[in-house]
Order: C-alpha cells, then sequence, then structure tokens
C-alpha cells in the first residue's frame, strides 16, 4: 500500500515508518513536509509529475504553510482526490480538532501515541482494516488471513 504521511517532524515520520515495519506488511511511503508540499504531490504540480498516488493519506494537523485542517478542506473539495482516505493523526486532542476534522470529512481521527509499542497498535489497527477489510477505488479488496 501507497501512503503519504504529511508530517513536519522527522522523528513522528520515522517512528510512523519503524511502527508500520513492525505489521510486518510492505508499504510505500511519500512523505510531504507541510500542507503546500502535500497538495502539489497530491495534484502531480513539479516537481511531482509523475507521483502515483497515495491509497492512504496520514496527515498531521500542526503543520507549516498549509496546516492540515485547510489540507483536508482543499482534499476533500478536489474530485480527483476526495476519494483518498484521510486519517487525522494529530498530537491535538482537543474536541474541536476532533470535530473539525470529521466535519471535514477526515476518515478518522488518531491520537498521536507516545509510546513507540502504541504506535505499532495504530500501525496495526490502521493495516488491519485500510489493507485487509476495505476495498479502495485503485486498489481491490484482497483477503488475508490473520496471522
Amino acid at each position: 500500500m501507497r501512503i503519504l504521511v504529511v508530517e513536519d517532524n522527522p522523528g513522528d515520520v520515522r517512528l510512523i515508518r519503524e511502527a508500520f515495519r513492525e505489521t510486518g506488511t510492505q508499504n510505500e511511503f511519500q512523505v510531504a513536509e507541510d500542507g503546500e508540499q502535500a497538495l502539489a504531490l497530491l495534484r502531480r504540480k513539479p516537481p511531482y509529475l509523475k507521483a502515483p498516488r497515495p491509497h492512504l493519506i496520514l496527515l498531521d494537523l500542526n503543520l507549516p504553510k498549509l496546516d492540515g485542517k485547510q489540507v483536508l478542506a482543499e482534499i476533500k473539495a478536489d474530485q480527483e482526490l476526495r476519494s483518498i482516505p484521510v486519517i487525522v493523526l494529530s498530537s491535538s486532542r482537543s474536541h474541536d480538532d476532533i470535530l473539525g476534522s470529521y466535519n471535514g470529512y477526515a476518515n478518522c481521527y488518531i491520537p498521536k501515541p507516545i509510546l513507540f509499542d502504541d504506535f505499532i497498535a495504530v500501525a496495526k489497527g490502521i493495516t488491519d482494516f485500510w489493507v485487509r477489510v476495505v476495498s479502495l477505488p485503485d486498489r481491490p479488496h484482497f483477503h488475508t488471513a490473520a496471522p
């Protein structure tokens, strides 16, 4: 699965990659360090003209240039992009941020874990649901036996 991680903290990007590696699944990660870069990549603007579209987006809310709420609004307003599932993965536990994300049509909101083992549990949950259960528009469903 191809996952776009929209995150400006390199440490969190590393934790996400390592946590998904621990799930035993093969994933390809694209990383955007700010909201403008994420939208340029998604819309295949230079220098991302040949960038493949992700199957799933992990979106932080606190980003430079364009914040996560603005990025979410742009994605969901764009007919070419709106079908890509967006998981908000943010350190905020604010009711307003959670409600605002769902009102902006985020597919789910996950508070960022603090402990690495909890990051692994989140990555496993995402993998179990988004890889093993659902069908995505450009990636047909496939059933895998539970380990």
